[in-house]
């Protein structure tokens, strides 16, 4: 009988630049130092860190970077069962919030409140015109709620979202779930607050517990 070892779920992660209105993007921290981090505290059985990368607060400027990122990291995972296993973990902040949302959906809709980065300002335009209209919706095939629960269980404040605005955070979490969908990987998007509302530590310890509570649903 062949051994193939067992599965394990790679992970790619993604946070974003500073911002109009945050100088200071927690996301591009996290996503800076995660793999010290979790070389220290150690990652979980089956998850397997695969690239940390961090994108500009800018629709087309991010989507460009992110497409590089997500064909390049497919090599070495073309079959099926590889492929099913691939996570695309992206983080945002959302500096209003008080808790961490764990986002269900990204809506076909770009429109921003204000430039990007690049100094786009788009109102009502679908992010993938051929996905239909604005109001289209794709949702991620990780089970939010459940994962939810763990992470609340674990004494985080954090909840279930199904709105992930219409910003830059949307626009990327979009493109990720309809690359996914193309190429049978999965993917998940994260709003965290600032570092003055939940710290740092605390929020690196948070993406660390995410990570046991992925490795713990056996993708």
């Amino acid at each position: 009988m062949g051994s193939e070892g067992p599965l394990t779920i790679t992970v790619h992660v993604t946070g974003f630049k500073k911002f109009h209105g945050v100088s200071e993007n927690p996301t591009e921290t996290i996503v800076s130092n995660l793999k010290g981090f979790m070389e220290k505290s150690g990652l979980p059985k089956g998850i397997v860190l695969e690239s940390c990368n961090v994108l500009e607060t800018a629709g087309e400027g991010a989507v460009a970077s992110l497409y590089k990122t997500l064909e390049s990291a497919l090599v070495g995972h073309e079959n099926a069962a590889n492929a099913g296993r691939v996570l695309w973990l992206h983080f945002g902040v959302n500096s209003g919030a008080t808790k961490f949302a764990i986002e269900k959906q990204a809506v076909n809709e770009a429109t921003f409140r204000c430039p990007d980065e690049l100094g786009w300002k788009p109102q009502r335009l679908p992010i993938i015109p051929s996905d239909g209209p604005i109001s289209r919706a794709r949702e991620t095939s990780l089970p939010t709620h459940e994962i939810t629960k763990a992470l609340s269980s674990m004494g985080y404040s954090v909840m279930a979202s199904d709105d992930a605005g219409r910003f830059v955070c949307n626009y990327v979490y979009y493109h990720s779930l309809h690359f996914a969908e193309q190429h049978g990987n999965k993917s998940l998007f994260v709003h965290v607050p600032l570092f003055m509302t939940i710290d740092a530590d605390t929020q690196m310890r948070f993406v660390a517990s995410l990570f046991e509570v992925l490795a713990s649903l056996q993708l």
